[in-house]
């Protein structure tokens, strides 16, 4: 697990899934949260389950290699998944997004990332696909998924934009401002027939 510095460390849990069609993308996979609003950390949600299907959603969807930014609390991967350690993760998202493109940034393989939640269990390696097809087809390198006319993720960025994203993240902001002023060059990618890309706030919600 990374301290900050840059070191990710493979999983040792159970549940391998296949191997990635494209080495040069990486999934990044935000779970760092407290879900105070849920209970306790969605990272540890069913079980783990709503892990397990992120993390598959991001392997089996194209990406080569997938990180997991934890905070709140440790969890134990899937086989495969390298576990990120976000330090200021209490401050918000951002802080999370940061140490991950810290961790992205050193790959020299990578040419981009697929940014997704822990707390979206119904979208699939199929939402992925797509969004990563639209970004690696669009000049600007970027992509993220639309469910009905509401932005979600995954969000899919290209390398030139991973250090303005990651100067810029604070609090909850995440990559919000940088993708809002440029909002042209964001292939907006249609996913509503896939998936509702609904995050869970309550442990009473279906998922």
């Amino acid at each position: 697990m990374s301290d900050g510095g840059g070191t990710a460390v493979p999983g040792t849990g159970e549940g391998a899934v296949p191997g990635a069609r494209t080495d040069h993308v990486v999934g990044l996979l935000l779970a760092a949260g407290a879900g105070r609003r849920y209970g306790y950390p969605k990272v540890l949600a069913h079980e783990g389950r709503w892990l397990r299907t992120a993390v598959h959603a991001l392997r089996s969807g194209g990406c080569g290699r997938v990180l997991v930014v934890l905070g709140a609390a440790r969890a134990a991967l899937p086989s495969g998944a390298e576990a990120v350690y976000a330090p200021r993760w209490a401050e918000g998202m951002g802080e999370s997004l940061r140490a991950g493109l810290d961790v992205v940034a050193e790959d020299p393989d990578a040419d981009y990332v697929v940014v997704h939640l822990v707390d979206l269990p119904d979208v699939g390696p199929d939402v992925v696909a797509r969004t990563i097809d639209a970004a690696t087809s669009t000049p600007s390198g970027m992509a993220r998924a639309y469910f009905g006319a509401t932005p979600g993720h995954p969000v899919v960025l290209g390398r030139r934009h991973w250090g303005p994203i990651a100067a810029r993240a604070a609090g909850d902001a995440g990559a919000r401002e940088y993708l809002r002023t440029h909002r042209a060059a964001v292939a907006a990618v249609p996913c509503g027939d896939l998936a509702t890309g609904r995050d869970r706030d309550r442990p009473d919600e279906p998922g």
